[in-house]
């Protein structure tokens, strides 16, 4: 019996691990063909104003991120 629960947790596992995206598949446009992926977008830059409402470098004192 303790093979067999061995096996049952092992398949468990493995099958979790498949369905949460550990292996990541290509990209696929709708007809199912693969094609190239898009690239991750940008990360936007962050503003700061300072205690006036002026726009300042971030990282200055008194400074605070917008948005």
């Amino acid at each position: 019996m303790s093979k067999s629960m061995t096996v049952a947790i092992a398949l468990a596992v493995g099958l979790s691990a498949f369905s949460s995206g550990a292996f990541a598949a290509p990209c696929k446009d709708a007809k199912g063909k693969f094609t190239k992926c898009p690239a991750a977008a940008p990360a936007k830059p962050t503003k700061c104003k300072d205690a006036k409402g002026k726009f300042a470098k971030c990282g200055t004192p008194g400074a605070k991120p917008i948005g």
